[in-house]
Parts: C-alpha cells; structure tokens; sequence
C-alpha cells in the first residue's frame, strides 16, 4: 500500500489535488494525483516505498484545507465476487494486524451514497472475518489503525487504514449536525461545526461559555449569533438587516444597524469576533487583520467565499498574505486553522487564535 486517498467535497477534486501535492512536494514526498470531477476523492500515488504511510503519520489532517479524511490504501480492488467480497479484501488488508476499528464507508457522491445500506450490512460479517483473522482487535482500541474499505460502486474498494492520532473520527470525515428548529437560519450549523472542528471539546467550556462577549459582523438574520447566544454570551450583532426577533428578546444581543466594513466597537473587551459576509476573500481577510493588530478580539472565526476559478490559489494567497502582515508587524505566537467544512459550500472557513500571540 503506497498510495495516500483524501475525501473531499465532490466538485473540489482540483484544490484537494493541487494541495496534496504542494504538502508532499514541500516534505520531498513524490508522487502523481488521480481523480475525476464529482467523484468525491483524490489518491495520490507515491513513487517510494513507504512514503504514503509516512504522509499519513507526518502530514496534519488538520492542516489541509479540502481534505475531510485521509487513509493509505493499495490500489482499487475491481469485480470483487458478489458471492464473496469479503476473501479478496480480508488479503489486500494483510500487511495490517491488530487494528483497533473497521469503518466500512463510501465517499459523500450521489451514485455511490446508494451503496450506504449495503456497506452498514456488509460490516458485520466482514468485521468477524478481520477479528477471526487477527487483523481487527476483538474489542475497540482508540489507540490503534482503524480500518477503511471504501466503496467507491458495486463491487468496486479501496482498502487501506488511517492512524487514529491523525484522521477524522467521523464516517467519510463528516461530522453530521441537526439544525436547531429556533435558529434563524440554516447558516447556524456552520459556525457549529466550526466550534466543533476547531475548538477541543474539554475547552468549550473555558472558551465558549457563558459571560464572553462576541461581535458578529454581517449577523443578518442572525444565524450565528445564536450559536453565541445559546451558549449565553453577550453578542454585537452588526447588519444593516434585520435581526429574528426570537434573539432579541433574549437581551443578550444589541444590534447595530452598520456596516460591517465599518463599524467599530464601542467596547474592546471581545472575546469572539464571527463573520459570515459576502465578498471578496481578500477584502474579508483584511477587515479581520485590522481587528486583530488592533487588539480587539482574542479569537475569530469567518468565512472566505470562494471564487469560481483557481479557488485554492486564491485561498493560499490571501492566508500567506494575513500570515505575513502579522509578521512584519512582530507578531508571533497566533493560530491559523482553515477548513472547507461539510456545511459550507463554495466558501471556507477560518480560525484566527490570538490567545498567545506576542509582540516583539
């Protein structure tokens, strides 16, 4: 198994492509990509032996921008017997012993989500044969690979496995949210995943909690500023548009009819600034820049809508750019996580981490 798969949003196959090589490249990790448009996944095929499972131990899934998860795996098995798929994939799976999960999945495209039934019946039998065979722990281990056979169309899989210290612990790398029936618009699971996705779960309570104050420029009709409010702070909602009215009585939250571009705060002691506004990425990345070298916010999460060209150049840029404006001015010690989560669309989403950022 020498070959590294990263499942993305099906249309994104480019920018998941385009960064694995510039992350390979950059740790002298050869190798060629292969994809097809709406397939929902990417291999990269490395030319020396080893060197994918070095990717997977040495490259932060955290750290790709389009990447929902990442397994090493062999090449396609094709034509597995309907009969008995689970012999050939027991054998392409026995360099691996002792692993600690099998996830049994397909990537997040149309034609092979209609194999969903069949891979959570085709788990069972196929987990006994891995226990029976010494591949797969009898009990879970979180410490341990975990397992990946991913249907990619009937009779066709890739098999592989990840390290748990470096994928995503959700099936097909999504993490999966209801929409809360009171929140104002369908924009609120964004800024949840967000939270989820960048913030430690046994650190929510510390820094998304009750008494903390929040700005949410552009918060018409206030999709994020619930997701401040339900966890009781006190939020700055800035629109020229109207706020629900279900937020405003809560009074927790003072609407400031302005621009966002424009408006300042009257109080400085913010803890979490959010935008969602819709504009040019740079023009956004620039706005949030000005905000944190003026030190009025300590972390900040915003999207960047994306272009409809050269969407991963464009990203780069305007990231490397708000990373060496922090620089020149003798900053260090700040955060810069960015991620095209499952709920955004043609936009992605950034945390900005100023809680230990210095000055020279």
């Amino acid at each position: 198994m020498n070959q590294l798969l990263l499942l993305c949003r099906p249309g994104y196959e480019k920018e998941c492509a385009a960064e694995i090589q510039d992350q390979a490249s950059d740790r002298q990790i050869f190798g060629f990509v292969q994809t097809k448009a709406q397939q929902g996944y990417v291999t990269y095929q490395c030319y020396q032996a080893e060197e994918a499972d070095r990717l997977a131990k040495e490259l932060p899934l955290s750290g790709l921008i389009f990447a929902r998860q990442m397994m090493v795996t062999g090449p396609l098995l094709e034509q597995l017997p309907e009969q008995d798929r689970i012999s050939p994939i027991v054998e392409a799976l026995s360099s691996i012993q002792k692993a600690g999960e099998l996830r049994v999945e397909t990537p997040d495209n149309d034609d092979a989500k209609q194999l969903s039934k069949f891979c959570r019946k085709f788990t069972v039998p196929l987990r006994q044969a891995l226990k029976k065979s010494g591949q797969l722990l009898h009990k879970e281990n979180p410490k341990r690979p975990v397992i990946h056979v991913l249907f990619v169309a009937s009779g066709q899989a890739f098999v592989g496995y990840s390290y748990t210290s470096n994928n995503s612990p959700y099936p097909m790398g999504i993490l999966r949210l209801r929409q809360p029936s009171d929140a104002p618009s369908r924009s609120s699971l964004k800024l949840e995943e967000a939270f989820q996705v960048f913030i430690p779960q046994d650190e929510h309570d510390t820094r998304l909690t009750s008494g903390l104050n929040g700005v949410d420029l552009g918060a018409c009709p206030g999709g994020w500023t619930y997701q401040l409010v339900r966890r009781g702070m006190m939020v700055a909602a800035v629109d020229h548009g109207c706020m629900a009215q279900t937020l405003m009585e809560t009074g927790q939250v003072k609407h400031y009819a302005e621009d966002g571009f424009r408006f300042e705060p009257p109080r400085k002691n913010i803890y979490w600034l959010v935008c969602d506004m819709v504009d040019k990425p740079a023009r956004v990345a620039q706005l949030i820049e000005e905000w944190a070298l003026s030190g009025w916010f300590i972390e900040a999460i915003f999207n960047l809508k994306l272009p409809m060209k050269a969407r991963y150049k464009e990203v780069t840029q305007v990231l490397e750019t708000m990373d060496a404006v922090f620089k020149e001015q003798g900053f260090s010690g700040y955060q810069i996580q960015c991620k095209h989560l499952y709920h955004d669309r043609d936009e992605v989403t950034v945390h900005l981490d100023l809680r230990a950022m210095k000055r020279k």
